[in-house]
């Protein structure tokens, strides 16, 4: 086996968009955290430029022969000098797929740095955070991997306040959502929200601190989400009615939905019982927070 590189899930703890401008694209502000539970990339010489995905979510990456890992490493390819060895990424695809999770973007990140050092390219971080950025909207943050305060089309980065640790339990009801369909049925809506950064401290010192403040922040995805995809309300109702949940909301474009607990107790408490309730449902137990080297 070759180098490998973990590439966390990314939640969307509050995601405010605003209406689109002139040329299409919607202005945000979300504060962006990451998952210890996540993709593995591993490098391997190969006789071509070549992705290879396996794992439990693969078989929704079929046929996708120009996903965003391998268009990463092409991009890096045209900034190193002279000719080289072909490669090949194999992806673990651990996330479920068009899930808000970043996973794409995650991959991707993943994949520039370890293309990077396998072939020992002279490109610094600010260089591939460029070509992070460039991918999608979650890119730059992604490859970061750590948490941040995005705003603008998702490339303009500020560190979050200091986090307490976040105890949390993912759920999927295993459907995708297609982001440009989501927010078109905003558009359709026209509920767009204010993307000024929210007054926020400098440290939350405490997870039911930090709940209580998300508590009057939003997802402004979520309703059109819903929508267009029914089981994420059902995700949604089913956590909160729990005891254990703090807050629960959606991340990104959904489908996949996050609560937090007060701790590791709880969290382990509430993933077992909703796995029991609905084994249709991909449900994780995870820590939130990053870096997850």
């Amino acid at each position: 086996m070759g180098p490998v590189a973990f590439a966390p899930a990314k939640i969307n703890l509050f995601l405010h968009v605003g209406a689109p401008s002139a040329d299409g694209y919607h202005p945000l502000c979300s504060l962006m955290v990451f998952a210890d539970i996540g993709d593995r990339l591993v490098i391997h010489e190969a006789d071509a430029l070549s992705v290879q995905v396996h794992g439990p979510f693969a078989a929704e990456l079929a046929g996708e022969g120009d996903n965003l890992v391998l268009r990463a490493a092409r991009a890096l390819l045209v900034k190193a000098r002279g000719p080289q060895p072909p490669l090949c990424l194999s992806l673990e695809k651990i996330l479920p797929v068009a899930a808000g999770l970043g996973g794409g973007s995650s991959d991707a990140g993943a994949a520039l740095r370890l293309v990077r050092s396998a072939l020992e390219i002279a490109v610094d971080n600010d260089g591939l955070e460029a070509i992070a950025a460039s991918l999608g909207a979650d890119g730059a943050a992604c490859f970061r991997g750590r948490p941040v305060l995005a705003e603008g089309r998702g490339e303009r980065l500020t560190p979050s306040p200091e986090l307490p640790a976040i105890e949390a339990v993912l759920v999927n009801p295993g459907v995708g959502v297609s982001t440009p369909a989501v927010y078109r049925a905003l558009d359709a809506g026209g509920a767009f929200g204010d993307v000024e950064p929210p007054p926020m401290p400098q440290a939350f010192e405490s997870v039911e601190e930090l709940a209580g403040w998300l508590g009057v922040m939003r997802n402004d995805l979520q309703a059109p989400a819903i929508g267009l995809a029914p089981q994420i309300g059902d995700v949604i109702e089913t956590l909160a009615g729990e005891p254990e949940t703090l807050i629960a909301r959606m991340s990104g474009s959904g489908a996949t939905c996050f609560a937090i607990c007060a701790s590791d107790i709880e969290a382990n408490a509430l993933a077992d019982r909703v796995a029991g309730m609905r084994p249709d449902w991909w449900v994780r137990r995870c820590r939130l927070g990053g870096p997850w080297d």
